[in-house]
């Protein structure tokens, strides 16, 4: 293919990712060598924690709470100097005033590790200087939270923050006593329930590692290898460039979760092509954004709030990427059919590819699935055979396999060019073959390869994994150039340089991706630790469900309405963090309460989807704004047209709240997991048609809607079910432990309980808690935080762990277990989504007997 010329991008564009992830300023010299190595040394320090280093030489071992203090410090130097103050400011020179606030903030910042001894000395006993250093490091956190996230995420900390101290003058659904000067600056900055809680512990323990590997998998051109992959594979397709968008975005979500750089990296070519397809502008534009927000959906390494459902959750990564996996590539699905829709409405031609025969062609796809699946069987069981043959010594032994694999991809690479990206204003376009792209970057697929492996076979903690994997991709960047220039008998000594050069501008961007999710979760902290310190959680169920008047719709779309509108403003990581601590728990509560047992995945991926959506949503949706910038179209228009798309990831999270069978819970075998795949397939595309109002053909109205019917049947098929049959029977508390015992590998037991409340008032529940691998029922319940007292007939809950499943959930010491809940006999589910089917099918066929008659009225 055609190298791009220096006219496609833009230098606009790269500032605008620039501002939006990294920081703006650029410094010369001295200061930006300082900057530079500031950043290094903030990737180094992070790989240094999350290793099995420390501990195998006995010292730098550091606690959770000197960890986080050390990670903000590096945050908060970072923010004032890479961030300028004003758009105004110079980004080419760092101003006295920003050096001394970024020494100030530092100090703040790694306050806790500095002295952390003595602080653990005098607990609840604040010095002067410990009170002065919380509150300049608040001020100075907000500050930095203005350059790097903007003034909307500012205003919200800030209207937390008086919200602390006017709670005896709030109405009388949010009073509280409030809380003096002291009280307020210990929470939030000398204990780990405000700044230094949760949130910024994620980010310390594992985000960076996942954002640095990104970085890193980019900077070795692994993002270009998978634009390359997507143009070979669907550029020949009608619409073959809008759905190069789409699957480029989705394989670019590996890379990054930012869904600013996510649309900047492939929209300033996909985009220009999608134009040159038919396609308008605001529509191009539009398509890039829905499908670069959705990056941060998509399994294996989603966004950063992704990982904080670990610790909001209490279930393994892993768990949380099985869960997200169908509704990521349902989403996905959808925008690739809108796209042919919109192709087909156009007439749009595909781009042209090389003239093969059909059999060549069909044995070529047969050879690349037969091929795939054989390589990932080998890997598997090599690596199982290698474990029971080898034992102990099978983590060398496999090092060692590694690396010889990776040297022979690299010398096999190395036979071939390189391939670059086209340039989208040439006149012709050539297609390259999907194999040629492949080969050329086999070992970039080694890093992702250990990182799954780490994370779901082994099971390893996100951190963990995360290390192992950015430890391979920095081997590949540090080697690779140098091994193709020898494999293809090329001078090597300028190669090392680039590697070198490549190395360090990969820790170092790492590092500055990092400065606005450092802020933004430290921020968060302040919402975080306003919530625990005001009661304010509590607070939010009764005025949430006096809003919604204990509709449960119409709470779902008041949260719904609240993360979107909070997300025009601040990021996902600070929303989600902010929403799942107001907001999710209210969710649970209240659907509860209502008879309705939402498992707590489903709450947290609900507020999650929501947040990101946001990213595309006007008047301020920052990934519309790039996508414009580039498609040189209205922002507004391209994010409302934007919006329209991303309808079909707006109901996923209302289909799972009600269906969680789209999460992959509870599944009874592999014949319903492929029904369930089926028929959330075809729902979802039904929604898709129905919203563009065009199925085989356009579509009357009367016809979209008996589509949102056959979706909505087919998405809920209970619901027509629930009108003539319960759903459940209810059976005796007594049998609440052999349930248990019963239960299946991964099964949920459905219970109902009563009790009285924190706040005396009278409870009763729907809860549904997950069963993990088959032991002694106390065992099981242990697990999750549980225990029970079986008295007689009754069964009283006499445990909950802190911070543990059954205390997310809402169960509380003292409530009563009064019934299990089993799925009552009654006709299949299967029933009423096959009618729904048979349905659709009617219309498609309705549709393409009208597309025959007017397809022959011009011959005739």
């Amino acid at each position: 293919m055609q190298a791009r010329t220096e006219a496609a991008p833009s230098v606009d564009l790269d500032q605008l990712v620039a501002e939006a992830d990294t920081g703006g300023r650029k410094p010369k010299g001295a200061a930006g060598q300082l900057l530079l190595w500031t950043a290094i040394a903030w990737s180094l320090f992070q790989l240094w924690y999350a290793s099995p280093l420390p501990f195998m030489l006995g010292f730098g071992i550091l606690n959770d709470t000197e960890a986080r203090s050390i990670h903000l410090g590096f945050a908060l130097f970072l923010a004032f100097t890479a961030y300028p103050a004003f758009a105004s400011s110079s980004r080419r020179e760092i101003p006295l005033a920003d050096w001394i606030l970024s020494l100030l903030a530092a100090f703040a910042g790694a306050y806790l590790f500095l002295f952390y001894d003595q602080l653990a000395t005098r607990p609840g006993q604040p010095t002067m200087l410990d009170l002065v250093t919380a509150g300049v490091g608040i001020l100075l956190l907000l500050e930095a939270t203005r350059r790097s996230l903007g003034l909307p995420m500012v205003i919200v900390a800030v209207f937390f923050i008086l919200f602390t101290f006017a709670g005896p003058y709030m109405p009388s659904v949010i009073q509280h006593k409030g809380a003096s000067v002291s009280r307020f600056l210990t929470h939030q900055w000398l204990v780990t329930e405000g700044v230094f809680g949760i949130a910024l512990g994620v980010s310390t323990s594992f985000v960076f590692l996942f954002v640095l590997f990104g970085t890193l998998l980019d900077k070795a051109g692994a993002g270009n290898w998978m634009m390359q992959i997507s143009i070979a594979l669907l550029g020949h397709l009608r619409g073959g460039p809008a759905k190069v968008a789409v699957i480029s975005s989705a394989l670019n979500g590996v890379v990054s979760g930012s869904s600013v750089s996510n649309v900047v990296s492939g929209g300033i070519f996909t985009i220009p092509l999608m134009k040159r397809t038919g396609l308008s502008g605001v529509k191009a534009g539009a398509i890039e954004a829905s499908s670069s927000i959705n990056g941060q959906i998509m399994p294996p390494v989603m966004g950063a709030a992704a990982f904080l459902m670990v610790e909001y959750v209490g279930i393994p990564y892993s768990e949380i990427i099985k869960h997200a996996l169908l509704p990521a590539v349902l989403s996905y699905l959808s925008l690739l059919y809108i796209v042919h829709l919109e192709a087909v409405k156009i007439g749009s031609k595909p781009i042209p590819r090389e003239k093969v025969e059909r059999k060549t062609r069909l044995l070529r796809s047969g050879l690349g699935v037969a091929g795939t699946i054989v390589v990932l069987c080998l890997i598997y069981y090599g690596i199982q055979a290698a474990k029971m043959i080898f034992g102990a010594n099978a983590a060398w032994i496999l090092g060692v396999a590694g690396i010889a694999l990776y040297l022979w991809t690299v010398w096999y690479a190395a036979h071939f060019p390189d391939l670059a990206l086209d340039d989208p204003d040439a006149p012709i376009i050539k297609l390259p073959r999907a194999w040629d792209v492949t080969r050329t970057g086999l070992d970039f697929l080694l890093p992702l390869v250990v990182l799954l492996w780490c994370l779901t076979i082994e099971q390893m903690s996100p951190g963990l994994s995360a290390f192992w994997a950015t430890a391979a991709i920095i081997a590949i960047v540090a080697t690779r150039k140098p091994l193709l220039a020898l494999f293809r008998r090329q001078p090597v000594s300028g190669n090392w340089i680039a590697a070198r050069d490549d190395l360090i501008d990969g820790l170092a961007g790492g590092a500055r991706n990092m400065i606005g999710i450092a802020i933004a979760t430290a921020t968060a902290g302040i919402i975080v630790g306003t919530i625990t310190l005001t009661g304010l959680g509590f607070m939010m169920t009764e005025f949430v469900e006096f809003i919604s008047g204990g509709n449960v719709i119409a709470m779902l779309v008041l949260i719904a309405l609240v993360s979107l509108v909070l997300g025009m403003g601040i990021p996902t990581t600070a929303n989600y963090i902010l929403v799942a601590t107001l907001m999710a728990p209210v969710v649970v509560e209240l659907g509860a309460q209502a008879g309705l047992a939402i498992p707590l995945i489903a709450v947290h991926l609900f507020v999650f989807y929501f947040g990101i959506l946001a990213d595309i949503t006007p008047p301020v949706g920052l990934a519309s704004f790039a996508a414009a910038a580039i498609s040189k179209e209205d922002p507004i228009a391209t994010g409302l047209q934007g919006a329209l798309y991303s309808l079909r990831t707006a109901i996923l999270p209302f289909v799972f709240i009600f269906n969680p069978e789209i999460l992959l819970i509870d599944i009874a075998n592999w014949a319903h997991l492929i029904w369930v795949v089926l028929i959330s397939t075809v729902a979802i595309l039904l929604f898709a048609a129905a919203t563009m109002n065009w199925f085989v053909t356009r579509s009357r109205l009367w016809e979209s809607a008996v589509l949102l019917l056959c979706c909505f049947a087919m998405f809920r098929p209970g619901w027509v079910l629930d009108r003539f049959y319960p759903a459940a029977v209810e059976v005796p508390a007594a049998t609440f432990m052999q349930k248990i015992e019963q239960a299946p590998e991964d099964e949920r037991i459905v219970f109902v309980v009563q009790g009285i409340s924190i706040e005396g008032e009278d409870v009763r529940k729907t809860i549904s808690l997950p069963l993990g691998h088959p032991q002694e029922p106390r065992l099981r319940l242990r697990a999750v935080g549980l225990g029970v007292s079986p008295l007689g007939e009754s069964v009283t809950i006499s445990d909950v762990a802190f911070g543990s499943y059954a205390k997310r959930i809402g169960l509380e010491v003292g409530y009563e277990i009064i019934s299990v809940l089993e799925p009552a006999e009654r006709p299949s589910r299967v029933i009423p989504a096959a009618i729904a089917l048979l349905v659709a099918g009617g219309i498609a066929a309705l549709q393409y007997g009208r597309s025959r008659k007017l397809t022959a009225v011009p011959a005739a």
